[in-house]
């Protein structure tokens, strides 16, 4: 026997195995018209093919480049200076602060029931 869900009911009913096979909602069926592009137009047009593209900003990767790689003795995490240290040592207050908070939950998690 062949089962179908039963919009009306909300249960399995009987029914026959073309309509079992073609569950509501799921029959294979192709669109009469395409559906239209909702962002059909570029956002920039270029003129020619060749011409150079415009950025917004300048170019820093060559000053990251000249900063990252001195040789100074300072770690790479550390190099851009004050914003750098301070995140640095949040992270590393933090990642503390964690642990002890799950070493004191263990420890109390650890301790007999006192009745």
């Amino acid at each position: 026997m062949y089962y179908k869900f039963s919009g009306i009911t909300q249960k399995l009913t009987g029914s026959a195995p073309t309509t079992a096979y073609s569950p509501q909602g799921l029959k294979q069926s192709l669109p009469a018209e395409s559906p239209t592009m909702i962002f059909a137009t570029p956002t920039k047009v270029v003129a020619e093919a060749g011409a150079m593209v415009e950025y917004m900003g300048t170019n820093r990767v060559p000053d990251f480049q000249r900063l990252f790689q001195t040789s100074d003795g300072v770690p790479i995490h550390l190099k851009r200076g004050v914003p750098d240290r301070l995140l640095y040592r949040t992270t590393m207050a933090l990642t503390v602060g964690g642990v002890v908070y799950c070493l004191v939950a263990l420890y109390i998690a650890a301790q007999p029931n006192k009745k």
